[in-house]
């Protein structure tokens, strides 16, 4: 009963952080002010401050992290409507995907490895471009660890669209076709999501791009590992 009521009231902060977090960002539009960054930061702060454990924490949280992949589902209806102009730019779209998946997979672990962190941390960090889900699951099969794994997915998503107005803007990168398909295959579904602000189609082909980074990176993350380590 207990575990119950501390889920619910997990559950029921989480929502609320968020709303408020929704709030803040339709009056102050910003990069830095996006609702998943403003309730993260307050969820932290209220653990802290609390003395309140992770693991306390996730017993509602765990399933709030389960509707993650019923919401990455949702997000092929805008695909769906967008499937005429999609077929066009089958090519360009996933030959960019491709390519975005070699060099995030490569330049984390041989970033990781120029800094002197351990190959347990490289393995963890490797497959961070992608979902959740499966970053454990790569993470897991190549002998990392599968809480850390997803901490840096989220650091991933969260810091790929906060930073991504400045280098899009530095590079000049306004097409929709290569916005979509940076934001999906660095910053996955938190990157999905600010790209499906900015504009439908542009969403849509990062829906695109981070379905296709997931297979790709799961397939590629362990020889690319034993290629540079």
């Amino acid at each position: 009963m207990i575990n119950v009521l501390i889920g619910m009231a997990a559950i029921g902060g989480t929502l609320l952080m968020y709303l408020a977090a929704v709030k803040v960002h339709q009056h102050v539009d910003f990069t830095f002010t996006l609702p998943v960054i403003i309730a993260t930061f307050m969820i932290v702060v209220v653990l802290l401050t609390f003395h309140i454990p992770y693991d306390t924490y996730m017993i509602g949280g765990e399933w709030i992290n389960k509707l993650l992949g019923p919401a990455v589902v949702a997000l092929a209806y805008p695909l769906y409507q967008q499937r005429t102009i999609l077929k066009e730019l089958i090519l360009p779209v996933f030959s960019g995907t491709m390519v975005g998946a070699v060099v995030g997979v490569s330049t984390g672990i041989l970033l990781a490895k120029w800094a002197g962190f351990d190959d347990l941390i490289i393995y963890s960090l490797s497959p961070k471009s992608v979902t959740t889900p499966v970053a454990m699951a790569v993470a897991d099969s190549t002998g990392g660890i599968t809480p850390l794994a997803a901490v840096f997915v989220m650091i991933a998503g969260i810091g790929g669209v906060m930073v991504s107005t400045i280098i899009l803007r530095f590079f000049k990168i306004n097409h929709y076709l290569g916005r979509g398909v940076g934001m999906g295959c660095a910053s996955h579904a938190i990157g999905t999501a600010a790209a499906m602000e900015h504009n439908q189609l542009e969403g849509s082909i990062s829906t695109v791009a981070m379905v296709v980074s997931a297979v790709v990176v799961s397939i590629i993350t362990p020889g690319l590992i034993v290629l540079w380590l």
